[in-house]
């Protein structure tokens, strides 16, 4: 089947942005101080927090990357797989959510400056701000291709409108706004892809014609890669999840542990839905669409749909994309805010100055993530590159101030520097060799130092 974009299904996208900038605007008229803008006045309910959670993670990078790439181009066990990381994250985000929560602090930063002093919550704040920044970028870019492909609308304006609707919506009312506009799109997007799936099937012949009609090696348990490479895809996210500064606000923000949990279940419960959607969706488009883009496997599928299904999964997907964008941008201004701003320019900042300047700090990096886009070819490698750079930078010191109570400053301090070090030769010096991520070689190297180095410091100072 050839793609042909159907301008008609710019009205999904349009009566979306609409609902969204408008709850936006009535919810930012609730934002009184920086408490209420970082963390919601930590009043999020559960249903609320289970829709922000889930919005927030399932952005771009399953919908152009992530399942999406890997169904189309290696199959649809690999891309099952995905799912696993991921619910290990949120098991493993369930056990320590009330200790992220009794440490009461805006970002990760503060979190780990307790355990391991003031450096460590500087080089923190320039991994967010490396990783963040990276993850808002192939948001909007995403949304672009997304827009181009369904619609016929030019990549570049498509980039543009995801950046001011992105910007926009972190900027009107924090995660006062966000968190209702994710709920929002949350559930939008869990409508959406349990429609389209049985929907596609059918359109494309059933499963029987699907599987005929896709290479040989996409009904492998490896889909043609090698076991290294495989755990290549698997490790970014899990470990991004575990240490994501988004979702310990979000967390924080809740209105007590039981809300928290109750939201946590609910999230998980939902992925078991959302990432196997997602992935049977993109193997179905790899048999109707078979040259066309990766990124784009499951956004294709909207021109085969009837326009009312096709409109509905454009809008979820969209969805998906402006609210994970704007909660990491959201996120990353407020590193710049506490972390940098308050701590060495202004450190008598009003509340009121605080918020002014997280507001500014969200078009800037806004304005970055928006240039930062050319550098990367496609959704998935900056998508594979970001969450690394963050996964092995914070998550092995981030983890080990709940679960290793005998780490010291000098262990994660050079976990930290090993993580974001190992990673950026990986990727950018030596160009990824081996065709593997980086996170093989980056976490390891990055737990180990972690666990060595404690041990050997711990032991020189008792001596």
């Amino acid at each position: 089947m050839e793609l042909q974009a159907n301008p008609q299904l710019l009205w999904f996208i349009g009566i979306y942005a609409l609902i969204m900038v408008g709850l936006g605007i009535y919810m930012s008229k609730k934002v009184s101080n920086s408490k209420d803008f970082i963390l919601a006045g930590k009043s999020l309910g559960p249903f609320v927090l289970m829709g922000t959670l889930l919005a927030t993670w399932t952005g771009s990078g399953s919908i152009s990357g992530g399942e999406t790439s890997v169904s189309y181009s290696f199959g649809i066990i690999p891309s099952l797989m995905l799912m696993v990381p991921t619910l290990i994250g949120i098991l493993t985000l369930y056990i320590i959510a009330p200790k992220i929560r009794a440490f009461g602090k805006y970002t990760i930063s503060g979190i780990l400056e307790e355990k391991y002093g003031t450096f460590a919550r500087n080089l923190s704040s320039i991994i967010v701000l490396l990783a963040y920044v990276g993850i808002v970028s192939y948001q909007m870019t995403g949304f672009g291709f997304i827009l181009n492909l369904t619609t016929g609308m030019s990549v570049e304006l498509g980039t543009i409108i995801a950046a001011v609707l992105i910007i926009f919506l972190a900027m009107i009312g924090g995660l006062r706004s966000v968190s209702q506009t994710d709920a929002i799109s949350g559930f939008l997007m869990v409508g959406g892809l349990l429609i389209t799936v049985p929907t596609i099937i059918v359109i494309a012949g059933g499963w029987d014609t699907i599987i005929a009609n896709v290479p040989d090696s996409h009904l492998t348990a490896t889909g043609g890669l090698t076991t290294v490479q495989l755990i290549g895809y698997l490790l970014p996210s899990l470990f991004l999840l575990l240490g994501d500064q988004n979702m310990y606000q979000r967390l924080a923000s809740s209105k007590g542990d039981a809300s928290s949990r109750k939201a946590q279940i609910g999230w998980l419960l939902i992925m078991l839905i959302i990432s196997p959607a997602i992935s049977f969706i993109a193997f179905a488009s790899r048999s109707i669409f078979p040259d066309i883009d990766p990124g784009m496997a499951l956004m294709a599928t909207t021109l085969a749909l009837p326009l009312g299904v096709g409109g509905i999964l454009l809008a979820a997907a969209s969805a998906f994309i402006i609210t994970t964008g704007n909660s990491y941008l959201l996120s990353a201004a407020t590193n710049m805010t506490y972390d940098i701003y308050g701590k060495y320019i202004n450190k008598n900042a009003s509340d009121q100055k605080q918020l002014g300047m997280t507001k500014l700090f969200i078009i800037i990096l806004g304005v970055f993530a928006y240039l930062l886009i050319s550098f990367f070819p496609t959704v998935l490698e900056v998508q594979m590159y970001a969450y690394t750079v963050y996964g092995a930078g914070i998550t092995p010191a981030i983890l080990a101030v709940f679960f290793w109570k005998r780490v010291n400053a000098t262990g994660g301090i050079s976990s930290m520097l090993t993580g974001v070090i190992t990673t950026l030769i990986w990727e950018i010096v030596l160009s990824k060799p081996f065709d593997l991520n980086s996170v093989v070689i980056s976490v390891p190297a990055a737990v180990i130092v972690l666990i060595v180095v404690t041990l050997v410091t711990t032991k020189k100072k008792s001596s």
